[in-house]
């Protein structure tokens, strides 16, 4: 019976063999997400446990699907108070005939029961607590959406470095499998922008929020990722975004 023999591995075959620690395999803990309503309530995220363990994407993305339908039922409401505000002041400034003195007083009353409602159409705390909690909101899904688009960079970078040597070896078979990948690869970038889709559908539902915050909001497009260098545009675009939300938040009262 022969001895066993010990063969030596390359360090780098070794390293691959190696069982990672926990602290690469621990899940991440739940951040605390809410998101202030210039209303007074606050809105927080409905874990879909079906969907497995919820991470900060999922839960920034389920506030967003609440958040859309609220902007679009207060639309109307936001233009009856910008609009009765005024109202109440010049009703006060009419001259005092009997019949507008006798309707003056019910329709002040009227109006002050709704100036806790006005609280959504004055510049202040509300509105300032409301653009902060969604912008740090928005940063959390564009960071989702880099730290994936990463991910797709790196296959892609590998996939063409290996598709340059092919071509130079005259494979034409082993190209087209490459070619294939690189396709996919960018639909998955393309499939994986697309997250940015709820951002972009409630601007325009916030833009009355933003003009009385003093805040100039605007999300680049994202284009193709066509080639490892398109996709980088892109990833570097996307920080930038980050960088100019932070500095609003900033600047924020």
């Amino acid at each position: 019976m022969k001895p066993d023999v010990e063969i030596p591995l390359p360090p780098e075959l070794a390293e691959l063999f190696a069982l990672p620690s926990c602290a690469d395999l621990v899940l991440p803990s739940k951040e605390k997400l809410q998101l202030r309503l210039p209303n007074g309530a606050t809105l927080t995220p409905i874990p879909d446990l079906t969907k497995g363990i919820p991470s900060d994407c999922s839960l920034v993305a389920n506030l967003f699907l609440q958040l859309a339908p609220f902007l679009a039922s207060i639309e109307c409401l936001l233009k009856v108070l910008a609009l009765l505000k005024p109202l109440i002041a010049v009703v006060k400034a009419l001259p005092d005939p009997i019949a507008i003195a006798k309707a003056v007083p019910d329709f002040v009353k009227a109006g002050e029961d709704l100036l806790g409602c006005f609280g959504m159409i004055i510049p202040g705390v509300p509105i300032f607590n409301f653009i902060k909690d969604l912008l740090l909101l928005i940063i959390k899904i564009i960071k989702c959406l880099v730290g994936t688009l990463e991910s797709i960079l790196k296959i892609m970078s590998g996939i063409e470095i290996k598709l340059g040597e092919a071509k130079a070896a005259g494979n034409d078979e082993l190209v087209r499998a490459l070619e294939c990948a690189k396709a996919n690869a960018t639909t998955a970038a393309d499939h994986a922008s697309e997250s940015l889709g709820p951002v972009t559908n409630i601007l325009p539902l916030i833009s009355l929020f933003l003009e009385l915050a003093g805040v100039k909001l605007e999300i680049p497009a994202i284009a193709s990722a066509s080639d490892s260098a398109a996709l980088q545009g892109t990833i570097d675009s996307l920080k930038d975004t980050v960088t100019m939300l932070e500095q609003i938040i900033e600047s924020l009262p």
